[in-house]
């Protein structure tokens, strides 16, 4: 009688015990939907498991103790973690121990400014647009390459980047400004980098046509040389976005508007680029076509092509082929029907 006690008591503490090991295999019943959980540098498990718990990824923190009892030298890895679905417990472990840290891709294209990458980050829930600014307002970055800038407007390089929700906006800025060095150098530019990217934004912003580029640069280098304001549309935009009263077009207030960035107002190149250029709007900065243009006006239709020109007669006639051809296809157009 004795012994079948003991072999029962035995069984039920071998039971007792299997039941919560059992547990960890199974996916948490209780998941509410996606859930994000923050694991600090240097944490330990117990910090990670009631993190863990807080966000609903699992039911209990001694689950994730236990678990971690059989996995003791595993690395547990700091970062933001996302949950979507309902996991075990050994699940969570193992992605926490190899890192499987939750990302944003951030697209920044040619030519988006500092208040476009802004808004793109509001939009992927990473930091408010006023977070942003306010670190990209800071040079220190990229200060030994270019003395004069006033902010890193120019200098986060468009490319695709990898953010968390939770990550500096200074740390943002660093991947952006590194990109730009690692081009730099490729480009093998000059150490003072200032004038050439500010040059290139210009160029980035006034077309898209890439083989037009190292044209649009040599107009504005040979207006430079000659002293002649740089009449550039986009920095009439940039003033007014400064400025905060940008209203989706330019009005003659804007291109009256005494902002140092308004080169319809002020010759020579602006204090600072106005976007950030991708690679081929540098390459065409740091060598401009030789040309002695000093127009360019776009092409009739949608082409994005321009007509370039060596004198102000040539460029009135091509103004008025542009207005004309627009003019024409407006009147082509299949009146809207009434509703």
């Amino acid at each position: 009688m004795k012994r079948t006690f003991a072999r029962f008591a035995l069984l039920a503490l071998a039971a007792s015990a299997a039941l919560p090991i059992a547990s960890l295999w199974a996916p948490y019943a209780g998941f509410r939907g996606e859930a994000f959980a923050g694991v600090p540098k240097g944490a330990g498990a117990r910090a990670i498991a009631r993190e863990l718990k807080r966000a609903g990824a699992i039911r209990f923190e001694s689950q994730f103790l236990l678990a971690r009892l059989f996995r003791p030298r595993r690395t547990l890895q700091a970062g933001e973690y996302r949950f979507h679905r309902p996991a075990s417990t050994w699940e969570v472990l193992a992605r926490i121990a190899r890192g499987d840290v939750f990302f944003c891709e951030l697209s920044v294209p040619e030519g988006h400014s500092v208040f476009d990458i802004a808004q793109s980050l509001e939009e992927l829930g990473v930091m408010s647009t006023e977070t942003f600014l306010r670190a990209a307002a800071d040079p220190g970055p990229i200060r030994d390459l270019a003395p004069e800038a006033p902010s890193l407007e120019g200098y986060l390089f468009p490319s695709t980047y990898r953010v968390t929700r939770h990550m500096p906006a200074g740390q943002i800025c660093r991947q952006m400004t590194d990109q730009f060095r690692h081009v730099w150098k490729e480009l093998g530019a000059p150490a003072n980098a200032h004038a050439v990217v500010t040059l290139a934004s210009l160029v980035e912003k006034e077309t898209a046509v890439a083989q037009e580029r190292p044209l649009v640069a040599s107009v504005y280098r040979n207006r430079l040389a000659i002293g002649m304001k740089l009449d550039c549309d986009p920095t009439t935009i940039y003033a007014a976005l400064i400025e905060k009263r940008y209203r989706g077009t330019i009005f003659r207030s804007d291109l009256e508007s005494t902002n140092r960035y308004n080169t319809y107002r002020h010759a020579g190149l602006p204090p600072g680029p106005i976007a950030n250029p991708g690679r081929a709007a540098l390459e065409a900065a740091l060598r401009p076509a030789d040309s002695k243009f000093l127009y360019f006006v776009a092409r009739p239709g949608h082409s994005g092509a321009h007509q370039f020109s060596i004198d102000a007669g040539s460029h009135q006639r091509a103004v008025a082929r542009y207005r004309h051809g627009n003019h024409q296809a407006n009147q082509a157009r299949p009146a809207a029907r009434p509703r």
